[in-house]
Parts: C-alpha cells; structure tokens; sequence
C-alpha cells in the first residue's frame, strides 16, 4: 500500500494530508482546503474581516452568527466542560494584550524589548450566552474568544471524516501536528513521530507512534514562545490565573476518539501541571508527557517503550 502526502501552509501553521491511494489527493486536498478557508473566515483572530472579529469586536449585545460559527464556538463550549474549565475559549483577550496579538511568525519576529506584556482576568466561559434558535451569541464586556485549538482540532476530524467517505482509503489529516486519521490504514497503522515542534522531520531520531484511528494530538510550550521585556511567554494560558500556564511540562502528546477530545485532553493537562497524570490516568487517556528537563512519563497505555 503506497501512501501520497502533501504538505502546505495553513492557519499560521502547516497542513499535511495523507492518503493511501494516490487518485484521492486531488479530491482530498479540495476538501483540505475549503475546510480550511471556512474556518479561516469564520473563526481568525487575525483576519479584521472574520466573523469572530466582529463578534469580539460588539461585546454586551447578541450578534447573529453564521452556523459554521455557531457550531465552532459550541465545540469550544463543549471543550470547557469536559476539561472543567481548563480549556476555556474567552482566553483570546489575555492571548491579545501578553503579545500574541497577530500571526505567530509576524510575533516572533517583533523585538522582545519593545514589548510589555499586560495580563487581565479570564471571564470564564459560562458568561457566553448562545441562542441555538435565534443563532446569536452574546459575550460580555472585557471578553474576547480565541477558538483556535479547538476550531483546528476539530477541521482535522471532518476533513479526514469526509476524505474517507468519497475515497474508499486511508486519510490522515495533520493540522500544525493535530492529527486525525479516518478510513482503513496502512499496515501497522500510521507511524506519527513526536516532537517539540510538529515541523521536524520523522527522520529526527524522535520516537514514533502507530495509530489506526481516532487522534493526536499534542500541547507544548516549546515552539510557540516570545519576549515581553525579560520575561519569555508561551501561548497556553491558565483561565485561573489568566497568565501563560505555570507547567513542568514542555510537551503532552494524547490519543483519543478524535482529535478534537485528544487536543481537549492534552491542553488541560498542561494546564494542570503536576497534577496532570493523575488526571489522565484517572480519565483513562493514553498520554506520553516529557518534562522539561526531559524525563518521559507515559499514563494510561501509552506504551513505555517507543521505536
């Protein structure tokens, strides 16, 4: 069984699609797509035309919202609850003013110094107020939603999802290393290898991981990192604190069902810190979590020995 790939720029970070019969790339690569420009349109941050921006942009009133819209924002409702309020999605005004404020490479590329970092109370996700009828969304004053864990996460799955249904094969979708995978898979299933940064190679010597269905995905605080002044920050914010997530961890890799539970999964554990493998353990979510000084704890099937 050959496997076709292809790689592209998408949603501030890179999308790898896999099939396991050739004459489905076409095909696939136009659903990558206009997945990826549907949630790009609704659910940008950094798009002034987006209708998450203007929905951030009118707080204290219902806006109407598109159904894509809708359904992204109840995903990430949805993620609040399974994680207790780890995952929360009116993180975004925080993410704003501590400097992630635009596209990830325009924020690397800003000067470190120049930049003082401001931190604000998270409002907390049960003050969004959804009408399914009418199909409006209200967000208090001083809030601002960030969906784009989940909104990426949860394109990875329909993409794969869809590919499989018009093209009896094999799919795997990565989206910036949240990875779904749908379809009959190759021989001994699709081999992820893990690493701080989703863009190393397989042939980095990092150990790898089969999988046959559902997700992965994996939280870090390694890549996406800048500098406010002296202080360096990363882009998984605590909702208690409203601060970048106080963690022993620089990677947690999940699998789950999909990779939108595995992405949930994995974030609040990051945010959980110390108490994060109890927590998986007890969720009974296989996980692989690698301090940083670069001890490796695996939970909950997670294999102890990896090639």
């Amino acid at each position: 069984m050959s496997i076709t790939a292809l790689s592209q720029p998408a949603l501030g970070t890179t999308a790898t699609l896999c099939v396991t019969d050739p004459t489905a790339l076409e095909p696939a690569r136009a659903e990558l797509e206009r997945q990826l420009a549907d949630v790009d349109v609704a659910c940008s941050r950094f798009r002034p035309d987006s209708e998450l921006a203007r929905l951030n942009a009118s707080p204290g009133r219902p806006v109407a919202v598109s159904v894509g819209l809708l359904e992204l924002i109840q995903v990430a409702l949805r993620a609040a609850v399974m994680s207790n309020g780890l995952v929360d999605p009116t993180i975004g005004r925080t993410l704003r003013l501590a400097g992630y404020d635009q596209t990830f490479a325009l924020v690397r590329r800003r000067e470190g110094d120049a930049f003082r970092a401001r931190f604000g109370g998270v409002p907390g996700w049960r003050q969004v107020e959804v009408d399914p009828r009418r199909r409006t969304v209200r967000i208090p004053a001083g809030c601002e939603l960030d969906l784009g864990a989940t909104a990426k996460a949860l394109a990875a799955d329909r993409i794969a999802r869809n590919v499989a249904a018009v093209a009896p094969c094999g799919v795997l979708v990565s989206l910036g290393g949240d990875i779904a995978v749908a379809g009959e898979p190759p021989p001994g299933g699709w081999a992820v290898g893990l690493a701080d940064d989703h863009a190393d190679r397989l042939e980095s010597g990092g150990p790898v991981v089969a999988i046959r269905s559902g997700g992965l995905a994996s939280s870090g605080t390694a890549v996406r990192r800048w500098r406010a002044g002296r202080v360096e920050l990363h882009h998984i914010i605590d909702p208690r604190s409203g601060r970048p997530a106080d963690t022993p961890w620089r990677t947690i890799s999940v699998t789950a069902r999909s990779c939108l539970d595995a992405n949930i999964a994995s974030t609040a554990a990051m945010v959980l810190g110390e108490a994060a493998p109890e927590w998986l353990s007890r969720s009974r979510v296989p996980a692989r979590l690698v301090r940083t000084g670069g001890e490796v704890v695996c939970v909950a099937g997670w294999p102890d020995e990896e090639s």
